[in-house]
């Protein structure tokens, strides 16, 4: 564990508190209580107080600096994995995480879903936390004689500077579609940030990137490796879809075969580069496809629930993007109806809202409008922006979330598919600076105990 926090509810006696401002708080507002909590010395930009302390220009910089100094000798002797793109980040860093540690190699992850190492889940509060809790995750990987951890690179986990001085043996791009244009204003900012992981490459580090997008210039490196449909050093040349996913790629003048249980077009991107990252640490490609038939989705990812005949899908999908990518790959195994439960992020990207209407209520028998992370908005506001210039009407509003699923799940008849997207995993709706516990998956189990005892 690592002597510094900037947490000062996190400090224990010795530890050193390094006073940050962040993006939304300052840490010298509690300098006082890191020290109660038993702090050794105090790193600040001003003040004096009653235990050694240091005044410093920049105590962030400082913090990095002395992170840096003190154990990225450990850090350089671990293959560190970062995933970076708007969708296919957390399935893809699950996949690796999942596939090395079923072929006994000690993998950590760190991410959406959260921290992960000896078995254990650990919730985050942000796909990438402060740095200092990043370093204390990775150390304690290595104390725990992991040698091999998969992070997703979050957009702005890299623009505050959460990622700063770690060492990457690669950065992998998956794909960039709008997003988080509420933060980054433009989609060239938005991949500027993202830049910033291929930055952080080892001197000999590697970049893998998705040939087939074009925002990959922004993350070439001297040593890339390209994946794609269309072309690149590992070149997928066919693909069948049922209820699982088959498909053949070239690498180096040879044919492979791939059968895996994840369905959809998507997924194939993002277990192809899990193989691509497994190949070059040099594991033998046998061993990688014979575990790729075993894999699954992390949670709240293509989250199936049978349904008499039907099947029920929880996923995280939230932009345009995802949520086109999951109708697309239901539209190919569907025999009947397909319906969405859906809804927009309070507080963020606007302009999104009407695209995911019109995507869901172009492609699908009907879309259920609800709400999703309210933020600071209100919910009539949210939907207001979503039916902006609609012209269709196979849509119902209903601002109940659990009443949305329920009227879902009795519109299923034979071979229907209802999606419902958005929350995937997480475990509460956000209302201001309230979480009101919901979990969708927990929701539909839940009703469909009550259909049962009918």
């Amino acid at each position: 564990m690592i002597n510094i926090k900037t947490d000062s509810r996190k400090v224990k006696k010795g530890d050193i508190f390094a006073a940050i401002k962040c993006e939304v708080n300052d840490g010298h507002k509690y300098i006082d209580a890191a020290i109660k909590n038993g702090a050794s010395k105090i790193i600040c930009e001003h003040g004096k107080y009653n235990i050694p302390y240091t005044i410093v220009d920049n105590s962030r910089l400082y913090l990095e600096n002395y992170l840096k100094e003190n154990y990225n000798k450990y850090l350089e002797e671990m293959t560190i994995i970062g995933i970076t793109g708007t969708n296919g980040k957390t399935t893809t860093a699950y996949l690796i995480y999942d596939m090395l540690n079923k072929l006994g190699i000690k993998c950590g992850y760190i991410g959406t879903v959260g921290y992960y190492l000896n078995g254990k889940v650990s919730d985050l509060p942000n796909t990438n936390p402060d740095i200092c809790e990043m370093y204390d995750m990775l150390i304690n990987a290595y104390d725990n004689d992991y040698k091999v951890v998969v992070i997703e690179a979050s957009s702005q986990g890299l623009d505050f500077g959460r990622l700063n001085n770690i060492p990457f043996s690669y950065a992998c791009f998956t794909n960039l579609t709008q997003d988080h244009l509420d933060y980054h204003k433009t989609m060239e900012n938005y991949a500027k940030a993202k830049q910033l992981l291929f930055k952080k490459l080892k001197k000999n580090g590697k970049s893998i990137l998705n040939y087939d997008d074009a925002y990959n210039k922004y993350f070439i490196t001297d040593n890339t490796i390209y994946y794609g449909f269309n072309g690149g050093d590992y070149h997928v040349i066919d693909y069948k879809m049922t209820n699982k996913s088959v498909f053949t790629y070239i690498h180096d003048n040879k044919e492979y075969k791939v059968t895996s249980p994840l369905i959809g077009k998507y997924n194939i991107y993002n277990l192809l580069l899990a193989i691509v990252v497994l190949e070059q640490m040099n594991i033998d490609i046998k061993d990688i496809i014979k575990v790729s038939e075993t894999i699954s989705c992390p949670p709240g990812r293509m989250d199936i629930i049978k349904y008499k005949t039907n099947n029920i899908i929880i996923d995280y999908a939230h932009t345009p993007d995802a949520i086109s990518k999951i109708i697309e790959t239901v539209k190919e195994v569907a025999k009947g109806k397909i319906y969405v439960v859906f809804g927009c992020t309070g507080s963020r990207d606007r302009v999104k809202r009407p695209i995911m209407t019109e995507i869901v209520l172009k492609n699908t028998t009907l879309g259920i409008i609800t709400i999703d992370d309210l933020h600071d908005e209100e919910a009539e506001d949210i939907v207001s922006d979503m039916l902006k210039d609609n012209k269709r009407d196979n849509y119902i509003v209903c601002l109940d979330r659990k009443e949305a699923i329920k009227k879902g799940i009795d519109l299923l008849k034979e071979n229907d598919f209802l999606l419902i997207l958005g929350k995937g995993h997480e475990e509460a709706i956000i209302v201001k600076d309230k979480k009101i516990p919901f979990n969708d998956h927990k929701v539909v189990e839940e009703i469909l105990k009550k259909v049962e005892v009918r």
